[in-house]
């Protein structure tokens, strides 16, 4: 009798957990998770930015090339880098020249939840992905995740959906050289069997994509 009421008194808290969890996102009206949170929005322009906007104190904006809505992609790659201080950071914001830089902590201790924002019709598309370099023939090749999460601004209120996987691992090919190096098919940022991440971010007209990370 004392395991059958230790269990139903285990399965009651997490469900209560769950509900909770659940109403604390309810509460937001977004989507979102409630409670505090680094805010990054990546911003689409029509015209490049001036191209001195590095260092500290750059904000948590990076503006891309906007793009068209009918016409290809623009790829901007978005540089990562590990926090030593555990501190989101932006460290280029002009992605309009095709690369921008931001910091980030290992993953495991926060969620990424993201929407799409302006005006309705535009759309983009973001991966992970990294530098693996050939042990045997020491070639370096970028690989991105066969995951990618894709945003399209419709009609209406946009919601925020979780992203953490996307934005926070890599999933290899089966069978590949990498995935064979290391030793697992699904690689977490910063992963020491590859090298050089970032963030691939095609854009097809879409203004606003706002990132949110919160501590998990």
């Amino acid at each position: 009798m004392r395991f059958t009421f230790h269990m139903a008194a285990a399965v009651a808290a997490a469900l209560s957990a769950t509900a909770v969890a659940a109403a604390q996102q309810a509460a937001t009206g977004n989507g979102a998770p409630s409670g505090s949170h680094y805010n990054l929005n990546i911003i689409g322009v029509s015209h490049d930015k001036n191209p001195n906007m590095n260092g500290n104190g750059a904000g948590n904006v990076i503006f891309v090339d906007l793009g068209t809505r009918t016409g290809d992609a623009v790829t901007t790659k978005i540089l990562l880098s590990q926090a030593a201080d555990g501190v989101f950071d932006v460290l280029d914001k002009n992605g309009t020249d095709g690369e921008a830089s931001f910091a980030l902590p290992l993953p495991g201790t926060y969620t990424v939840w993201a929407r799409a924002l302006g005006t309705p019709g535009g759309q983009s598309k973001i991966a992970t992905c990294a530098t693996f370099v050939d042990p045997l023939t020491g070639m370096p090749t970028i690989l991105c995740s066969t995951e990618n999460e894709v945003f399209v601004r419709g009609t209406g209120k946009s919601k925020f959906r979780d992203v953490t996987s996307a934005l926070t691992t890599i999933t290899l090919v089966a069978g590949s050289p990498a995935e064979l190096a290391c030793g697992t098919p699904t690689v977490s940022l910063f992963a020491t069997c590859l090298q050089d991440f970032l963030w691939q971010y095609d854009n097809n007209g879409l203004k606003l994509l706002q990132v949110r990370f919160y501590p998990s």
